[in-house]
């Protein structure tokens, strides 16, 4: 009997020790360095966006500030250039993401802001004693008066009863009698030779030449001349006597005038102005600012401005366009040498 249980115990510790053995051993695992670096993450700086600026004086023609400020706002929106608009500039606003300057005047000191900033791409508009060169490009000056004087007249024919037109110009000035000559070119060209209605002694166009010693306020009484002795119906007026006081009289008259400079206030009949077309001129020399070429003398076509509707219609108007386009070309030949 004590034999059976003693067998008892050994079978059953054999048992226990087996169940023991079978049991899973639970182990924990300790990291394994690494050598491999934490890189942290690459700042990157934010390119600068290039930057157009326009200098116009703060007094300028809302109208004409309004339309310099359109103008460079799109070019520079067209480019992918920021843009903004001074009154003046110094040396500290020239940072390092500006482009293009566009000024008119007053001079800001172009010459010495193209120096200090050589990357930086100038257009100087009218602005006396700033020449081409380097980062500095300018507004060419007008030399298209007798371009000018041949579309005048052929304007003044066309709107003038009996082509009866005339000029004033300055006295003893060969540019002066150039312009003349194409002037009479321009009313040929439009009417051949342009026989009148009614019969004068004297054909057209008159003119009349004043001395540059003359006082301006006797210029009333050489326009009398042309408009009561000639009977001269549409004026053209060179540059040189063109004077507010001469457009304001002439204006009480009932005549009509034409001009290169553009009157502050227009008088009564004024039909058109023929100036340099300045906004057409930025146009054309801004892919080559932008671009990062200088040093040019930029060529403004002439264009029309202050047309009044009621002297020159608006089919007539696309007529003087016409011919204007045509002598920029050079599909016509004014017939005035050198």
């Amino acid at each position: 009997m004590r034999l059976r249980f003693v067998i008892l115990l050994v079978v059953l510790a054999m048992m226990l020790t087996a169940c023991v053995a079978n049991e899973p051993v639970a182990t924990t695992s300790t990291p394994v360095p690494t050598d491999t670096p934490i890189i942290p993450p690459t700042l990157t700086s934010t390119p600068t966006v290039p930057l157009a600026i326009l200098v116009i004086p703060a007094d300028l023609d809302p109208e004409m500030s309004n339309l310099y400020q359109k103008t460079v706002y799109d070019l520079a929106q067209a480019s992918g250039l920021r843009y903004q608009v001074r009154n003046e500039l110094t040396q500290a606003d020239l940072e390092p993401g500006l482009q293009v300057v566009i000024s008119l005047p007053p001079d800001p000191g172009i010459v010495a802001l193209a120096a200090a900033a050589p990357q930086v791409q100038f257009l100087a508009i009218n602005i006396p004693g700033v020449t081409a060169g380097g980062n500095v490009s300018v507004l060419g000056g007008n030399s298209q008066s007798e371009i000018a004087a041949f579309l005048a007249g052929y304007t003044a024919a066309l709107i003038t009863d009996d082509y009866r037109i005339g000029m004033m110009i300055p006295k003893n000035n060969a540019d002066a009698i150039r312009a003349l000559n194409a002037y009479a070119n321009g009313r040929t060209f439009h009417c051949g030779t342009c026989r009148p209605f009614y019969y004068l002694p004297w054909d057209f166009p008159q003119y009349i030449e004043i001395s540059a010693e003359e006082d301006k306020a006797n210029y009333d009484a050489y326009a009398d001349i042309l408009m009561q002795q000639f009977k001269v119906r549409t004026i053209y007026l060179y540059p040189d006597i063109a004077i507010p006081e001469l457009y304001e009289y002439i204006g009480t008259t009932g005549i009509n005038m034409i001009g290169t400079i553009s009157p502050e206030q227009r008088p009564a009949g004024w039909v058109m102005t023929i100036q340099p077309d300045i906004i057409k001129a930025i146009q054309n020399a801004w892919p080559q600012l932008s671009a990062g070429q200088g040093g040019i003398t930029v060529q403004s076509p002439l264009g029309l401005s202050d047309i009044d509707p009621s002297l020159l219609s608006p089919g007539r108007q696309r007529l003087v366009q016409q011919v204007l386009d045509d002598l920029q070309a050079g599909r016509i030949d004014i017939g005035v040498g050198p």
